[in-house]
């Protein structure tokens, strides 16, 4: 949409200053030329403080999200398209299908337009390919000094569309099979690579991605598949854990099935870290009937984002709620939560 204002953005040099979140000229100009511009569509366009629409059959999914990622830009993505895909994963990890997004954004006084704009595309891009639309949002400016650049907020909406049967961390019961979708540990070697002072060489990019897709594939031959998750923030651990935590079991995790790149290995002895414990932003845990879990791993495995799925574990009958893992020595040992933060800032 062309700018109403007779000068228009300086995108090489200018700055974020505290008049783009006045609601005045400067403002309604920086919406206009970039937030309009870039994600163009025809709710967005009507620039209400609300998205209307129509609501398709099913139960509706509502999630949200704040994006604080350092450093913004890191190998395979941004805090923009990090935003996209996480909310659009939480809608999907319901087994629904994302249907809209909501964006705020928190910008620190002096934070080049450049950035914002190359944040910005980046999340219109991801948008425009998942097919989901960003239809609303705010914009706020805090002083230098009492931010970190840019943060962002998402919210999503979403229909869990019959006959799928809403998959949720309670479901989980013994017998059932553990599932991931691929490589775990990706995400968060590829923020540590590009981490001031923790900089090593490694080719590893995030895998952040939309899982929507996936999951519809899923869900289409296992309308009921009993837990689905996403393993962002203290990683397939955390999530295991929550799991056994809500669902009231056990799980045994084969070591040996994990799918785990050699670099993510390598990286996390260098570093003294677990893959376990680091996070995912395109990949999710599955767990289903024991009947229904090759035809779930062929319906995985025939989506590129599932390309690499394994089983990797079961679900047990314990009263503690311990996840053990199956070592590659042959015995077994307690996987715990993790213990304070290992990598802040990480999504």
């Amino acid at each position: 949409m062309a700018s109403k204002w007779s000068r228009r953005l300086d995108w090489a040099e200018g700055r974020v200053d505290m008049t783009h979140g006045s609601g005045g000229r400067a403002m309604a100009q920086l919406i206009d030329e970039l937030f309009v511009a870039a994600f163009d569509n025809l709710l967005l366009a009507k620039k209400n403080d609300q998205a209307l629409f129509e609501v398709p059959a099913g139960r509706m999914v509502l999630t949200t999200d704040a994006y604080v990622v350092s450093p913004i830009f890191f190998p395979g993505g941004d805090i923009g398209s990090l935003a996209v895909h996480g909310t659009i994963n939480d809608v999907a990890m319901a087994g629904a299908r994302p249907l809209y997004l909501s964006a705020s954004f928190i910008l620190e006084e002096g934070f080049p337009l450049d950035d914002l704009r190359r944040v910005v595309e980046s999340m219109a891009r991801a948008s425009r390919e998942a097919g989901v639309p960003v239809v609303t949002g705010d914009t706020k400016v805090v002083e230098r000094g009492k931010g970190d650049g840019v943060f962002i907020t998402t919210t999503g909406v979403g229909v869990v569309p019959p006959p799928v049967v809403a998959p949720s961390g309670d479901r989980a019961r013994p017998g059932d099979v553990v599932m991931v979708s691929g490589t775990i540990g990706d995400h968060g070697v590829a923020i540590l690579s590009s981490r001031e002072g923790l900089a090593f060489e490694t080719s590893i990019e995030s895998d952040s991605a939309p899982l929507h897709r996936l999951v519809a594939r899923m869900v289409e031959v296992v309308p009921d598949i009993h837990v689905l998750r996403d393993p962002t923030r203290g990683g397939l651990s955390a999530t295991l854990n929550e799991i056994a935590q809500q669902s009231g079991v056990g799980m045994v995790i084969e070591e040996r099935a994990l799918p785990v790149r050699g670099q993510v290995t390598a990286a996390c002895e260098l570093l003294g870290l677990d893959p376990l414990h680091l996070a995912n932003e395109g990949k999710l845990v599955a767990i289903t009937d024991r009947r229904h879990a090759q035809k779930l791993l062929d319906a995985m495995r025939a989506d590129p984002l599932g390309a690499q799925a394994a089983i990797i574990g079961e679900v047990i009958d314990d009263e503690n709620r311990f996840v053990q893992i199956e070592t590659t020595f042959g015995g077994r040992r307690i996987l715990d939560w993790l213990v304070g933060e290992a990598l802040p800032r990480i999504c």
